[in-house]
């Protein structure tokens, strides 16, 4: 009468699974740690952790000292061999605030020569201890400055002088005296050649990051400046006669000075990308532009080109105080000249009729 219970296929699986499940946990374990010894030797051999070794830094000590008492001023310490001398000065700077870097001269003799800003440390060292000696330089200023401040002076002077303002000459007299073509053309030539010198000074020159005495720039000014406003006040005076030989002189006179002027820049362009190329002290040579032939002759034809400038400027205006300027830079310029030709002679193989400045003389 009654049926008899079949149980279904399903109830095995699922008493298994319980009983699987409730297995001690001893067998757990086991099966855990043979699963992790398998993983182990799987991995090999452990390498051991590379050791971390710290390289010791050997800094140098610089002792600063007076270099007229001997005193000491300040140790700079904790410098690295591969710091600069610039690098020394701005440590300098920060425990002395009252002397900034570019004031700041230092010698590794009393009477020495001052060392370079590119100078580094580590070729000055014997020692852990280097000992410097300091002197104020003064006040200084970039050498742009000194340029842009010596060139632009002139230019504004001459200016002043040309219009006649009443304050330098008479007002009836200026206005009764007519001016000389030449007078026109004196001011001309002056203002090209300073904004030339200004725009070269800007765009063409690689102008030296140092910085030079304030001292200087003024000697300079006093120089460029006098010497603009004695020769701009007689040229462009009312009671001015113009050149002996009329237009013939003044026509050849300008003509030179244009060529002058453009040889002048044509070197400094050549002289620039000379530089540009590294080779600082091999000689320049000369190019297809025949402004720089000349330097198979001279070794410095910008400055060539800088007196004959001003030598057609004197013969142009026939005056006295140009002459007396003309021959103040050609004393000078010769200088710097020979200065340079000397390098060149040490450091190139050059002819024997090259000369410094003027050829085949001088």
């Amino acid at each position: 009468m009654f049926r008899r219970h079949k149980p279904s296929t399903l109830e095995p699986k699922k008493d298994l699974a319980i009983q699987g499940s409730a297995l001690p946990t001893p067998y757990n374990g086991m099966r855990s740690f043979f699963n992790l010894s398998q993983l182990v030797l799987s991995a090999g051999h452990l390498r051991p952790l590379p050791v971390l070794r710290h390289s010791k830094i050997t800094y140098v000590e610089v002792e600063i000292l007076d270099a007229h008492s001997k005193k000491q001023i300040c140790v700079v310490d904790k410098m690295p061999p591969s710091s600069t001398l610039l690098d020394v000065k701005h440590k300098f700077h920060k425990i002395c605030p009252q002397w900034y870097p570019s004031r700041i001269g230092l010698r590794l003799e009393r009477n020495g020569p001052y060392l370079k800003d590119s100078v580094n440390i580590k070729s000055l060292a014997a020692s852990s201890i280097i000992t410097l000696y300091f002197t104020d330089m003064g006040q200084q200023v970039s050498w742009i400055t000194v340029f842009l401040t010596e060139y632009t002076g002139p230019l504004l002077i001459y200016l002043l002088f040309y219009f006649r303002f009443s304050t330098i000459y008479d007002a009836k007299e200026s206005a009764r005296c007519l001016r000389h073509s030449v007078v026109h053309l004196a001011c001309i030539c002056h203002c090209l050649h300073y904004i030339r010198l200004l725009l070269e000074t800007l765009f063409v020159h690689k102008i030296s990051e140092g910085h030079t005495p304030l001292k200087n720039m003024i000697k300079g000014c006093v120089f460029y400046w006098g010497f603009t406003s004695w020769f701009a006040y007689y040229i462009n005076h009312p009671q001015y006669t113009p050149p002996s030989f009329g237009n013939k002189q003044v026509s050849l006179a300008t003509f030179g000075f244009l060529v002058c002027e453009a040889g002048n820049h044509f070197i400094n362009v050549a002289l620039v990308h000379q530089n540009q190329s590294g080779n600082k002290v091999s000689f320049p040579n000369p190019t297809l532009n025949p402004f720089t032939w000349i330097f198979t002759l001279v070794s410095c034809p910008n400055y060539t080109y800088e007196i004959g400038s001003w030598l057609c400027f004197t013969v142009m205006t026939q005056t006295l105080p140009v002459g007396v300027f003309a021959l103040l830079m050609s004393v000078q310029m010769v200088q710097w000249a020979r200065k340079k030709h000397q390098l060149y002679l040490k450091k190139c193989i050059m002819h024997k009729w090259r000369k410094a400045m003027i050829p085949f003389v001088l």
